[in-house]
């Protein structure tokens, strides 16, 4: 998922551009918004965090770009590919050490295992929106 900071800065076209050069396929993709309460729901895993409130507000706060992408080893190249959650602390070159302003609002989002991927493509996408 590209952030609403990363699609506020114009910059939906470079993390595409990036992600697809890096061998992965697009399955899936829109721009949407999320509700409060959608957001709330997608991030319920963090429902006890202290920093879920913000998370739900930030993610709510404009629109977003939602996908699914293929490749194999996504996952793992997914998340080398996105860098650190804090940008100062990513990689040069990925796409939160170019894209990311700071550690919330670090452009974008990247599933952390093949069955939270499914669960967050079911989430965005039915099965007729997917190639």
């Amino acid at each position: 998922m590209i952030k609403p900071d990363a699609v506020a800065n114009g910059h939906i076209g470079a993390i595409l551009d990036k992600i697809t050069k890096s061998g992965f396929k697009l399955v899936a993709l829109k721009l949407t918004s999320l509700s409060a309460e959608k957001a709330g729901e997608f991030y319920a895993v963090h429902q006890e965090r202290g920093f879920y409130k913000d998370l739900v507000a930030f993610m709510s706060s404009g629109p977003i770009v939602a996908a699914i992408l293929e490749k194999e080893n996504a996952i793992e190249d997914f998340r080398k590919l996105i860098g650190a959650t804090d940008p100062s602390k990513a990689e040069p070159g990925t796409i939160r050490n170019l894209f990311a302003k700071s550690i919330d609002a670090n452009a974008v989002h990247g599933s952390d295992s093949d069955e939270n991927a499914e669960i967050e493509g079911r989430f965005f996408f039915s099965a007729f929106e997917r190639v």
